[in-house]
């Protein structure tokens, strides 16, 4: 996917407010969890079982934790089915779908340009 955008020209906010669109932003994507989360339900809604397996290394606490705070955002929504066991799915909200769009961008960059980050960080020579 070829993501071609330009700066946004926010409304004037004064140093570091903490209602910046753009301050959002870089908050959004400092939660490392909370983007692997959007990419994995990017394809529908799953489990937390099925979340959980499919990313993997992330604690019970810290899937719950993040799907709260992604839940509180409006980026996704969960649904509980009346069944016994009680059946419950995340799936991505229309904000949580469009916030994809700078998630495949980064992914791109990461492919295009993560061999010469990795070396120039640790001194590895590129492939």
């Amino acid at each position: 996917m070829t993501v071609e955008a330009g700066p946004v020209e926010f409304a004037p906010y004064g140093e570091y407010e903490s209602d910046c669109p753009a301050r959002l932003a870089v908050d959004l994507f400092s939660n490392s969890w909370l983007m692997v989360i959007a990419y994995t339900l990017r394809d529908g809604p799953l489990r937390p079982v099925e979340l959980r397996r499919t990313i993997g290394g992330i604690s019970q606490k810290m899937l719950t934790q993040t799907l709260r705070r992604m839940e509180r955002m409006g980026l996704l929504e969960h649904r509980r089915f009346a069944e016994a066991p009680p059946r419950v799915e995340y799936g991505l909200t229309s904000a949580g779908r469009d916030l994809l769009v700078p998630i495949f961008a980064l992914g791109e960059w990461a492919d295009r340009h993560g061999d010469s980050v990795r070396a120039a960080l640790y001194g590895e020579p590129e492939e």
